[in-house]
């Protein structure tokens, strides 16, 4: 009987973590901000070269981190009643520290020859700890990078991150990074967007998808990324006061990303401080915070940096309560099909004319001209698209009552005719075909104004 069951027991065990029924998104944005406080752990290459941005052509043989204890981190963050660890798989260099077959420039060419996330994963769930990863786009040693991107960068991307959500268990959050950034400049379009957030959700339909570059998007509107994210030590802020999304934060409790040679010497961040300042702010403003601690060269943590988590967990505990947000609906993952297309207006103020709405600049915009009384935007799209949604976005919540309309067919046919007061003006219906998009605006407080006028086509 044994040699008869063992078969099938083995073959349920072995179902993929894909065939896992996918929860609602809503109730994985609340899994995820109610989990309140993480730890960020910058360990990579760059670690070895005093430098958050090392040579992409650093040798592997620098990496040896001879006392490496992920025991050690995943303790740490328990003294600081943290609930997960999230671990910097890959950076901006393009060191892996996993078991990867897509490149030797790996950990197991290094002369640690051991896989750290399988350490880092093992660690922190027998503490009882949640296990994230971050993944960087960017990739400066396999000249990943502007100007320079080919389909063998796609299908590497995708090889990876197959790797990482498959071989590792639950992968609760994947935070990527170097993806649509004033200093990556890599695009959604170049390293499509859609393919990836696919794939990661086929590979693992709970696992949250998180951009880390998001700053150019409005804060009240869910644009390539399932939580809003802000990286604090990059300038970006959130509204503590107003916020309704469900957003991450980040900050490094040292003095930048990766370890330097003076972090040992050198004072953290107050632990007091943080928690009253920082963490219990942004967790009432529905915002899950994520403190980076860097492990030194021997791959374990400083004692000052003990020493402030464990303070941080005299000030701090979970309190249980849920963070309180709206509904999002699913994010914008697809191409704007109406980007840097031919645009037309009624008569525009000054400068501020048609192609200002369609630049992929949100602070930017068209407007306009006080004389104007029904004033209308339109796209061309060159030739017929098909598209399901259209997003407005006014810097100001302005135009109250307005039309939208695709032409095909040789007429206008009707899209929507109503009032909407948000500032992120989000529509999505049945897919239609159309040569050109229009909007008719009826009733407003002021000359209306569009920072960013989008069409995609989303997969349903």
């Amino acid at each position: 009987m044994k040699s008869l069951l063992l078969p099938a027991l083995v073959a349920v065990a072995a179902v993929s973590l894909a065939q896992v029924k996918s929860q609602e998104l809503n109730e994985l944005q609340q899994r995820f901000v109610d989990l309140k406080f993480g730890m960020f752990i910058h360990f990579n290459i760059p670690t070895y070269f005093n430098q958050d941005w090392p040579d992409p052509e650093g040798s592997s043989s620098a990496f040896n981190p001879t006392k490496l204890n992920a025991d050690q981190w995943a303790k740490a963050a328990k003294s600081a009643n943290m609930t997960y660890g999230c671990l910097t798989t890959k950076h901006h260099s393009g060191f892996c520290i996993w078991d990867t077959r897509t490149t030797d420039y790996n950990v197991m060419h290094s002369p640690y020859k051991k896989d750290v996330v399988r350490e880092f994963v093992r660690a922190f769930r027998a503490n009882g700890l949640k296990v994230m990863l971050y993944y960087s786009i960017l990739d400066t040693h396999h000249k990943l990078r502007p100007n320079e991107i080919q389909q063998k960068h796609i299908e590497m991307v995708k090889k990876q991150l197959t790797e990482l959500l498959t071989n590792y268990g639950q992968i609760e959050a994947l935070i990527i990074d170097g993806w649509d950034a004033p200093w990556s400049r890599i695009s959604y379009d170049d390293i499509p967007f859609e393919q990836i957030y696919k794939l990661v959700k086929k590979l693992q339909p709970n696992c949250i998808l998180m951009d880390l570059n998001g700053a150019k998007y409005p804060k009240d509107g869910l644009y390539y990324t399932d939580i809003k994210t802000y990286e604090m030590g990059a300038g970006q802020r959130m509204s503590k006061e107003i916020n309704q999304m469900p957003s991450l934060a980040c900050l490094p409790l040292q003095s930048s990303w990766f370890w330097k040679n003076d972090f040992p010497e050198t004072a953290v961040k107050d632990p007091a401080k943080l928690v009253s300042e920082t963490l219990v702010p942004l967790n009432n403003a529905n915002c899950n915070f994520i403190l980076n601690v860097a492990p030194n060269r021997d791959g374990q943590f400083d004692d000052n940096a003990v020493a402030a988590l464990k303070q941080i967990g005299q000030f701090w505990h979970n309190d249980g309560s849920k963070a309180d947000f709206k509904p999002t609906g699913e994010p914008i993952r697809a191409t704007n099909l109406a980007k840097h297309q031919p645009a037309n207006s009624s008569w525009s103020n000054d400068m501020n004319i048609m192609d200002f709405a369609n630049d992929d600049d949100f602070g930017s915009s068209w407007q306009s001209n006080p004389e104007v009384k029904n004033p209308w935007y339109e796209i061309d799209f060159r030739a017929p698209q098909t598209f399901n949604e259209i997003v407005i976005f006014e810097q100001k919540a302005n135009i109250k009552k307005y039309k939208l309309e695709y032409f095909a067919n040789n007429k206008w046919n009707p899209l929507f005719d109503g009032e909407k007061l948000e500032r992120v003006k989000l529509h999505r219906f049945a897919a239609v075909k159309g040569e050109r998009v229009r909007m008719q605006i009826e009733s407003y407080d002021t000359p209306p104004s569009i920072a960013e006028f989008g069409v995609y086509n989303e997969p349903r």
